[in-house]
């Protein structure tokens, strides 16, 4: 349920147990200043570089990965189910039914209220998927500038942690005196800058990419679906077609040849408005 946070731990605990073992754990306690160079220098650089909204959406995402996620609705064979009811609409009363009955749920999903705007303007199928196809490419790519900035954070973290690191030699250096004794806590303490950025970019940074990355491309696959029903649509193909069609997305487990084409239209709709 919490597998990120259980990852997380595991891998802070291999790599700090030689730290625990030998009985140093105060280390890892008084390292403020590194934490601050590591952590503070990859969010500076990173405002710096993108737009602040843009930075904002990273950083949630490294929010939500330690976050206890809500089971995800399965949204692919609601759409699949909405366009088919769709189909029927406007096979037996046309497409100004079809306008109303849109006009009547009030559809918050701007892809979806997008593309049903193009079937009922009487676009054709080739206009209608170039627009779409276009929405969903541009809706992509900046889907995709979070994902951007959390790699450049991974590539900002470890040298920021030379930073630190470098830093605390330096002020070791200049309060270098006779007391031989006191250079070894302050030299590991300089070197744990280093342990920061290197653990921050692999165990934060990488796995938060990674999991927005996969959000982000599961996002333009709905859209791509979405795009070939509402062609389909405009094409005026049967609820037959267009489900057989549509399957072609789904794991082929979820297909439902019997039931999907009986689907009440009360709770089509409530998918059409819902959807998200």
């Amino acid at each position: 349920m919490r597998a990120p946070i259980i990852g997380a731990a595991f891998g802070a605990f291999m790599v700090l147990s030689p730290l625990v073992m030998g009985g140093h754990v105060y280390l890892l306690i008084f390292s403020l200043g590194g934490l601050i160079i590591v952590v503070g220098g990859v969010i500076t650089v990173a405002f710096m570089s993108f737009e602040p909204a843009e930075v904002h959406k990273a950083l949630d995402a490294i929010q939500n990965l330690f976050k206890k996620a809500p089971p995800a609705p399965d949204y692919l064979k609601n759409d699949v189910t909405a366009i088919i009811y769709c189909a029927r609409l406007v096979m037996e009363k046309g497409m100004r039914d079809l306008e109303s009955v849109i006009e009547k749920i009030g559809i918050r999903d701007p892809f979806i209220r997008y593309g049903l705007t193009m079937v009922v303007s009487e676009y054709s199928p080739e206009e209608v998927r170039g627009m779409m196809e276009t929405a969903a490419d541009a809706c992509y790519e900046r889907d995709s500038v979070p994902v951007e900035i959390l790699q450049a954070m991974t590539s900002h973290a470890p040298a920021f942690g030379m930073v630190g690191t470098l830093v605390g030699m330096v002020a070791m250096l200049c309060n270098l005196t006779d007391d031989i004794a006191g250079i070894g806590p302050s030299l590991a303490v300089a070197f744990l800058s280093t342990l920061y950025g290197v653990l921050s970019a692999r165990v934060v940074y990488i796995p938060a990419a990674s999991r927005l990355r996969q959000i982000v491309a599961r996002r333009r696959f709905r859209n791509y679906l979405i795009t070939e029903g509402m062609v389909m649509l405009v094409s005026k193909k049967t609820p037959m077609y267009v489900q057989d069609r549509l399957n072609s997305f789904l794991r082929p487990e979820a297909y439902d040849y019997f039931k999907i084409t009986n689907v009440k239209t009360t709770a089509t709709a409530k998918n059409m408005a819902t959807a998200a």
